[in-house]
């Protein structure tokens, strides 16, 4: 559904009911007989003049032009630019000596205010903020706990653009927290990070490869492993596992999935080991990922069997919450492939409430809602109004 369908007649039947408009009702609006709008819908009729396409358009309240053009719709996450664009520019301008010089302690407490925003997906606000603390940051000498905080700003930001679906930008920042990584964990939940925007852009073999090494490289011994070490060992072996299962590699999946599992048994708990919020791990978010899985590989009774084990946890200040909010979208996929629209609207206005900025920005959630639409006869005014509100086309 991110893309216009291709013929006239999907395209009207969409925008129909997304108007909550009959067929009868429509035509009478458009002042055409209604068996002309049950053969363009039926595609009986593909031979649509000007005229009666402008008439619909009118009635419907859209461009006769969204009507008529068969080219697709590029998606675009529901999140204005001027959150996001400063980030990036400031990413890409070099600091300047500045006047006032920044402390370590200043960027520290910014730091802390921003992970307050990206906890609680006020994304609005810490585009606000970012692009001064990035300047601060990179203005700090070169001390380790500078370029400490250093990397922890880049690991803000990479958070922050990923949520927005500005994945280019989120691995080049990546490589920058990378490159300023004071030991080898902290490395490691640098790469935990670049894995995923590099998920998001299709690079599945290069993800592998790149969280395997490291995994090799960080992996703990089990007997006297810290809590760190479990965390951020167990997050690349589920980078490697999302790979695996993506390019349909079953068995490298669940490999990589045991490998997670022993790492949260070692850990017994949910656990959010650094300000970054990189290093949240524990046996919830292995069951998010198995689930996930299940969804890939079109298995929504797994899906919702999985979700039964971890339906009550609601994840603690300062993680996870982004983590949960995506696997609920899991579980309405799940509902919608098993026939339960009712269902899995109203976990898709569960999800919207809890994390409203989080939700505009997810394709997976459009695509859901769209195919809500193609399956419905007919819109309730919640299904109309949660369209509008994830941004699906028309």
């Amino acid at each position: 559904m991110p893309e216009a369908p291709g013929t006239i007649g999907q395209r009207l039947q969409i925008a129909r009911k997304r108007r909550g408009l009959s067929q009868s009702e429509l035509a009478k609006a458009a002042d055409l007989s209604v068996s002309t709008v049950r053969k363009l819908e039926q595609g009986e009729r593909t031979d649509v003049r000007l005229e009666t396409a402008h008439q619909l358009a009118r009635a419907l309240g859209v461009t006769t032009t969204h009507l008529l053009t068969e080219a697709p719709t590029p998606w675009q996450p529901a999140v204005p630019e001027d959150i996001w664009r400063p980030v990036i520019t400031a990413l890409g301008t070099p600091s300047d000596q500045l006047s006032d010089q920044p402390t370590p302690a200043g960027v520290s407490g910014a730091l802390a205010g921003g992970r307050a925003l990206f906890a609680t997906e006020r994304y609005d606000a810490l585009g606000g903020m970012l692009p001064a603390l990035i300047r601060d940051a990179r203005a700090l000498d070169d001390s380790q706990a500078s370029r400490r905080l250093r990397y922890q700003t880049m690991q803000l930001a990479t958070s922050f653009l990923g949520q927005v679906r500005q994945y280019e930008a989120a691995d080049d920042t990546a490589q920058r927290a990378l490159d300023s990584a004071t030991d080898e964990l902290d490395g490691g939940a640098a790469v935990v990070a670049q894995c995923q925007q590099m998920l998001r852009r299709g690079r599945l073999t290069e993800v592998a490869e790149l969280a395997t090494r490291w995994a090799d490289d960080v992996e703990p011994r089990m007997s006297r492993a810290t809590t760190e070490e479990l965390a951020v060992w167990g997050g690349l072996q589920l980078r490697i596992g999302a790979a695996a299962v993506r390019d349909n590699c079953v068995a490298e999946a669940a490999d990589a999935l045991r490998m997670a599992h022993i790492a949260a048994v070692g850990l017994g708990r949910e656990v959010v080991t650094a300000p970054d919020h990189l290093r949240h791990f524990g046996p919830v978010t292995v069951t998010h990922q198995r689930a996930e899985h299940a969804a890939i590989q079109r298995r929504p009774d797994r899906v919702l069997r999985l979700h039964s084990a971890v339906r009550e946890w609601v994840p603690a200040q300062g993680g996870g919450k982004s983590g949960r909010c995506r696997h609920l979208l899991d579980v309405a996929d799940a509902h919608l492939r098993l026939r339960d629209e009712a269902r899995c609207v109203r976990v898709l206005q569960q999800v919207r409430a809890e994390a409203p900025q989080w939700i505009v920005a997810q394709r997976y959630a459009q695509d859901i809602m769209g195919r809500v639409i193609e399956r419905r006869r007919t819109l309730t005014p919640e299904m109309r109004e949660l369209a509008d509100a994830l941004g699906v086309p028309l």
